[in-house]
């Protein structure tokens, strides 16, 4: 029988996430949810932040699944341990897998400012380099753009590019992608930094993690996402949400509205 997965992110930032899982591992089912109504989480307090995660993981836990993915780096960053007490499955995380990709000493993080101050990322860097020099830059702007799918447009090169020095100036050797609306603008970000600075997806990790939970995956190399059978969930507007995924996953699912607090699945 295959495992069940669940992801779960405020819109769509966690797409870049189930790609990067289905890239690499094919024999699984998965539920996403994606919390439409409150997004963007970012700008966010920690007490709304951990409100809304506990919601979202007592609705999961009257879903039938296997495993949480996490897919989102504020919920990670202020309130992965409300998901990993309330859940009774594994949790995958993404901050806590991005430190397997690290190989340099300075290090920046481009994340939203609620995940910015938390200073997550900094405490679990130093966990495997006390010495490492660590910059955090929050960035509120995109996530809203990135929303709207404007991918290409010159506001979100104008506001990456703003953020962006504040790290280069740093002479950082790494940026660490910190939220996962983030790498949906990957080719953007590598046009504004230098070709000798590597960028983070901690979704890459992540899914190299369920190697053993989903079995062996048949290559470390990049394959073509092929999408299993996902059951997509929202909490507001699933006529926009239809749209972006056949934009950005090239899938034409039954989006499903649900409420976040009630046990039913759908409205």
């Amino acid at each position: 029988m295959r495992n069940r997965l669940a992801l779960f992110d405020s819109g769509i930032g966690g797409f870049s996430v189930l790609k990067s899982i289905c890239s690499r591992h094919s024999n699984f089912s998965a539920i996403y949810l994606a919390d439409t109504a409150r997004l963007p989480y970012g700008s966010r307090c920690k007490s709304e932040i951990r409100e809304i995660a506990l919601e979202i993981s007592e609705w999961l836990n009257c879903q039938k699944i296997d495993a949480v993915i996490v897919a989102c780096n504020t919920t990670n960053s202020l309130a992965l341990d409300v998901v990993q007490k309330t859940l009774d499955v594994p949790v995958f995380d993404l901050i806590g897998s991005a430190i397997d990709l690290i190989r340099t000493s300075r290090i920046g993080v481009l994340a939203t400012p609620s995940t910015v101050s938390s200073t997550t990322y900094t405490s679990y860097i130093k966990t495997i380099n006390p010495l490492a020099f660590v910059i955090e830059e929050g960035c509120s702007g995109l996530v809203p753009l990135i929303e709207k799918r404007k991918l290409n447009s010159l506001q979100i090169k104008e506001i990456a590019a703003n953020h962006l020095k504040n790290l280069l100036k740093e002479e950082v050797q790494e940026i660490v992608l910190g939220c996962s609306h983030f790498p949906l603008i990957k080719p953007i970000i590598n046009e504004l930094i230098p070709y000798n600075i590597n960028l983070i997806d901690p979704a890459t990790a992540l899914s190299k993690r369920l190697d053993e939970f989903l079995g062996h995956s048949p290559s470390d190399l990049e394959l073509i996402p092929s999408f299993p059978d996902i059951q997509f969930c929202v909490t507001s507007d699933p006529i926009r949400f239809t749209s972006a995924t056949k934009q950005l996953l090239g899938i034409n699912p039954k989006v499903e509205l649900i409420s976040l607090r009630s046990k039913s699945c759908v409205l």
